[in-house]
């Protein structure tokens, strides 16, 4: 379906088509990302002997990060089992981020998505698995899609910032949850906490390992995680609205001039980020929890910038960065364990990777070996 409400310039589609990247950059989305885990790794090294901690104990650190995320099948299954949200949500912002969208309000819509979800998962008795389950992920990605969508049509029709309009509605729905986690009809009978009912089984994602461990946690939500990076990837590079949405983010006053509608395309931009992290939410409490809870999110929506970011906003890219993040979160609770490593240390690292990605010329200054030699001119 095209945004477009006029006949589309020639001379500026053509332009369009030059100035919009699709191929895929393995110096950018690979390399890059790869040597900035390696030197934030470094740097975690050296703050864990600043405060303290013995190179013994350093070594034992990271040999449980790396065990706990992939040492065994029940490290990888806690690896994917954390992964799934992440990448879920990181995509979502990702293609905002195509679409020179700084949504970040992916905690917001990620936490309205989880309890449609539950609500969903607990509300319709006597449906057969085969439709109550895509019925509550159904609902989760309507509500975040929705959500999101009031940040896309107010920047379209007023021209308020989304950054600004995404912040202040995190705040709302984290409140908004709050508020309906103590009260009928979401509140548990009974209970006097913060807490939702549970979801009934026929709304549950199955787990995918229980046959060969019960306590495996790994369900159907990776699967769909890989669907979901399989659409955006065709969204984005093979269809005309993904060919609109990115040149929207490249060059806005091309687009227009092309004769694409950049108030729909922001709207629907929007709605469709909001959807993949309303589907975050869903997978967290219909695959994980199965219920809600002030902070069942875990910042998974805040985490998801630093994914986007990490990936280059690339679907691939998403997905490795999705699963390397939810590989620290795995290994860091059994660094903490194993080595009585605080788990903060995780998140240092994780925001030194950040840093390092979004300056790839500092990268390039301290691995120059590592890089193809630029032709002068070649952009």
């Amino acid at each position: 379906m095209s945004t477009s409400d006029k006949p589309a310039s020639p001379i500026a589609t053509e332009v369009l088509r030059r100035v919009v990247v699709t191929r895929f950059d393995v110096e950018q989305i690979v390399l890059v990302p790869i040597l900035a885990v390696i030197i934030a790794l470094v740097l975690g090294g050296i703050i864990m002997l600043a405060t303290g901690v013995s190179l013994s104990s350093i070594g034992v650190a990271f040999g449980a990060l790396f065990t706990g995320s992939v040492g065994s099948i029940s490290a990888i299954s806690e690896t994917l089992t954390a992964a799934a949200p992440l990448t879920l949500a990181g995509l979502g912002l990702a293609l905002g981020f195509r679409a020179g969208l700084f949504n970040i309000g992916a905690e917001g819509q990620l936490i309205l998505g989880g309890m449609a979800a539950v609500a969903v998962g607990f509300a319709f008795t006597n449906l057969p698995m085969f439709i109550h389950l895509p019925l509550a992920l159904a609902a989760g990605m309507i509500v975040g899609a929705l959500w999101a969508a009031i940040a896309g049509w107010l920047k379209a029709a007023t021209g308020a910032h989304e950054v600004i309009t995404t912040i202040m509605l995190n705040f709302i729905a984290m409140r908004l949850a709050d508020y309906m986690l103590r009260n009928p009809p979401i509140q548990k009978p009974g209970r006097s906490d913060p807490i939702s009912q549970s979801v009934l089984p026929s709304a549950q994602l199955p787990k995918l390992l229980t046959w060969l461990d019960p306590t495996l946690r790994v369900h159907l939500g990776i699967i769909i995680t890989v669907i979901a990076v399989a659409f955006v990837y065709w969204l984005l590079f093979k269809t005309t609205t993904g060919f609109e949405f990115r040149s929207s983010g490249s060059n806005p006053e091309a687009s227009r001039y092309a004769g694409m509608r950049s108030s729909l395309i922001i709207v629907l931009v929007m709605a469709c980020s909001g959807a993949l992290a309303g589907l975050a939410g869903a997978n967290q409490v219909l695959g994980v929890l199965g219920r809600a809870s002030p902070g069942f999110s875990g910042g998974a929506g805040f985490d998801a910038i630093a994914v986007a970011l990490l990936g280059r906003s690339h679907p691939v890219g998403v997905l490795l960065a999705g699963l390397l993040f939810g590989a620290l979160e795995a290994g860091g609770r059994q660094m903490q364990v194993s080595a009585g490593v605080r788990i903060d240390l995780i998140s240092i690292i994780q925001a030194l990777i950040i840093i390092f990605v979004a300056a790839p010329m500092l990268v390039r200054a301290i691995f120059p070996f590592a890089f193809a030699k630029r032709v002068p001119g070649e952009g």
